[in-house]
């Protein structure tokens, strides 16, 4: 994900912010390089409250129009009422349904959470890693959701994780409102992005979701609270772990023919 490559970029994420909080830094700094950029929301309704922040954050990052999964949030039943949870969907349809999106953009890499649910745990964050990992390469495969398009593989998927180093100042803010810490061992962390150039971009991404800002336990009005230094300092850099996606050859601790 560094210059002077301009991959294309599908973020997929559990819940609208995630994707600003995430990786609105890479997402600003892919689109104003001049390579396509899109997000995929695992959860909320397109008609939901969320929906036109969600809408206003990815016009500020440059990433097209929400794409909705539409399944309902683990923790807040409006996100999608009648709608299953989440964690309760069928897990094949739950692929099916990002592999129509990743057929259809045609990412070079996607990005998504982590294995241990960025940060706090979160189950929706959780199941949005593993949905992803399994989509990702399903829709490489022209046999496997045939209703999704025609196969296209991506040729690298990326975790948004935190290393324990790279915690700061979140761990004392995070657990002061209540919520766990999962950091990541240093060594898990493959990619990390300066973002300093484009955090005014992100800062505005994440401004735009009006209705966690308002909030006080969710990181959006943690982050909003807090003076412009130690702010900046938080969201200047983006850690990830690379993930790779489909078959890999020539790999030294193969399994032996």
């Amino acid at each position: 994900m560094n210059h002077p490559s301009l991959p294309s970029l599908l973020a997929v994420f559990a819940h609208p912010d995630d994707e600003s909080l995430l990786a609105g830094g890479v997402l600003a700094q892919h689109h104003a390089a001049g390579a396509r950029t899109a997000v995929v929301t695992a959860t909320w309704a397109p008609d939901s409250r969320r929906a036109p922040e969600l809408a206003d954050a990815l016009a500020v990052l440059g990433a097209g129009s929400p794409r909705l999964l539409g399944y309902n949030d683990a923790r807040n039943l409006e996100a999608a009422p009648g709608q299953p949870r989440l964690v309760d969907a069928p897990l094949n349809e739950a692929i099916g349904r990002l592999v129509a999106h990743i057929r259809d953009f045609r990412p070079d890499i996607v990005v998504t959470h982590d294995a241990v649910g960025q940060l706090t745990g979160h189950p929706d964050h959780v199941r949005t890693h593993q949905i992803t990992l399994l989509a990702a390469e399903a829709a490489g495969l022209p046999h496997l959701h045939l209703e999704a398009g025609p196969p296209w593989q991506p040729a690298a998927l990326y975790a948004a994780t935190h290393p324990e180093s790279g915690v700061g100042l979140l761990r004392p803010l995070l657990e002061g409102a209540g919520k766990e810490v999962l950091a990541v061992p240093d060594s898990y962390v493959t990619t990390s992005v300066n973002v300093a150039p484009w955090t005014a971009a992100k800062w505005r991404a994440i401004l735009a979701h009006r209705g966690e800002i308002a909030r006080e336990r969710p990181l959006p009005g943690i982050l909003a609270r807090l003076p412009e230094a130690d702010r900046a300092q938080i969201i200047q850099t983006e850690h990830f772990t690379r993930l790779t996606p489909g078959p890999t050859k020539g790999d030294p601790t193969r399994l032996a023919a």
